[in-house]
């Protein structure tokens, strides 16, 4: 393995005995910002009677509660803040429909780390000065697309930032412009592979060799259409909107698992029912706990995404833990283009706009890796006569003018017969992933 590929080898190589003394440190700093300067925590670890001077072992984190997104969100906007906001440079609103927004901030200091990260993600798949990125994320109330030009840029490469959703576009830059990188969603690869055909173009007549890609789970099928279709190389990589994105975790030359940046967050793996923790080699929840974030800190978050811990030396020389691929969670949400969605949001903003119960299922995949459909089950009450007929075909446009305008997507919404909707044992499913199947 090169060690070019390497960001910071002092840091990514640094032996485990060492590397545990910095996470303690760190730990007792944010414990203590946590407890100081945010109520929630406070509160939390009173009855405990929980003194983070007293922390002496990594372990000893295992004693507090664990955070979930619904604490994030009932602190919207500002009740996870740890310092000023006249110190906070960035805020982001984590998109999604999950019964509410939660919201992510950065301090300068916050925002030079997370550039740190991003530039360690990016060299180990083969970014370098001589690089040309391209990066065709959406701009909004969170840049996809942030960290990764940030840390493009720190490695001193060329960076080329186009406005997503227009593929014909993209393709054009990408000739015009001889993109070497490409770092975006799996499914902006697989549209840009599309528009390639229609163009009878060919990856050949391009020169990307790299790309970077992320935001939604991605099975090793669509990685191998991948490389097939844009003859590339892809590297995955992993990250939280709360935490950083991209930045927590990242694949290597090696590709044997995601090395998760130690030194800026701890990680452990919990049971998903009993919610202790699990040793090493063994699938559970994974929860992080960010140990130099300044703005908003997070304790013991719990992700929702299932996976295992290794602590096995990896080829490339790095001594961070790996994780596996995440592409299993705990709950009902599926993330798309990184946009957290949960199906029964979906049916509790259908029934609010339709005005009666509904029985609905959400299927992903079916035309293309990110397409999204909401299948509804016709009300009879709705359905009656040319009248209702009507209404129903008024209210299914706007549903899909809703959900579009909350998710930042865009979703077909279909009106069907209950007996249409998949699933077993005549109960249809909620959710149908069809985004591993043979394309």
């Amino acid at each position: 393995m090169s060690a070019q590929r390497i960001w910071d080898p002092e840091v990514e190589t640094m032996p485990r005995d060492e590397l545990r003394q910095v996470q303690l440190e760190r730990l007792q700093v944010t414990l203590n910002r946590a407890m100081r300067n945010v109520s929630f925590y406070r509160e939390r670890f009173a009855p405990l009677d929980f003194v983070p001077d007293g922390v002496r072992s990594l372990d000893d984190l295992s004693r507090l509660p664990l955070t979930g997104r619904t604490d994030m969100i009932e602190g919207y906007p500002y009740g996870f803040f740890a310092v000023p906001l006249r110190d906070v440079v960035r805020i982001d609103t984590v998109p999604g429909l999950t019964h509410g927004p939660a919201v992510s901030a950065y301090t300068r200091n916050d925002l030079e780390h997370w550039t740190e990260l991003a530039a360690r993600v990016m060299t180990a798949a083969g970014v370098t000065a001589d690089s040309v990125v391209q990066i065709p994320f959406e701009t909004g109330m969170f840049d996809g697309g942030f960290g990764f030009a940030r840390g493009a840029q720190l490695i001193g490469a060329s960076v080329i930032s186009v406005p997503g959703g227009d593929y014909r576009n993209q393709v054009r830059v990408m000739h015009d412009y001889r993109t070497t990188v490409l770092a975006a969603t799996p499914s902006d690869a697989l549209h840009l592979a599309d528009e390639l055909e229609r163009e009878k173009i060919g990856p050949r007549g391009l020169w990307v060799k790299v790309a970077l890609l992320g935001g939604e789970p991605w099975p090793e099928s669509v990685r191998e259409e991948i490389e097939e279709r844009l003859a590339v190389h892809t590297v995955d990589n992993y990250g939280n909107r709360l935490a950083a994105w991209p930045g927590l975790a990242y694949e290597c030359e090696a590709r044997h698992g995601l090395h998760v940046n130690e030194d800026h967050f701890l990680v452990e793996t919990v049971h998903p029912d009993t919610l202790e923790p699990v040793p090493a080699g063994t699938e559970g929840e994974l929860v992080i706990t960010t140990l130099e974030k300044e703005a908003l800190p997070v304790i013991r978050y719990r992700t929702g995404d299932l996976c295992s811990l290794t602590h096995e030396p990896c080829e490339c020389g790095r001594t961070f833990a790996r994780i596996p691929r995440p592409s299993t969670r705990v709950d009902d949400t599926i993330i798309v283009r990184g946009i957290a969605i949960q199906p029964q949001a979906v049916g509790d903003t259908a029934e609010s706009v339709l005005g009666a119960t509904v029985i609905h299922q959400m299927v992903v995949g079916e035309r293309h890796f990110d397409d999204i459909e909401i299948r509804i089950a016709v009300p009879s009450e709705l359905g009656e006569g040319e009248q209702g007929l009507v209404k129903l075909a008024s209210n299914r446009a706007e549903l899909e003018r809703e959900l579009a305008t909350t998710l930042g997507l865009t979703v077909r919404v279909s009106m069907v017969e209950r007996d249409s909707l998949e699933g077993s044992e005549g109960a249809p499913s909620i959710f149908v992933d069809l985004r591993g199947r043979e394309r």
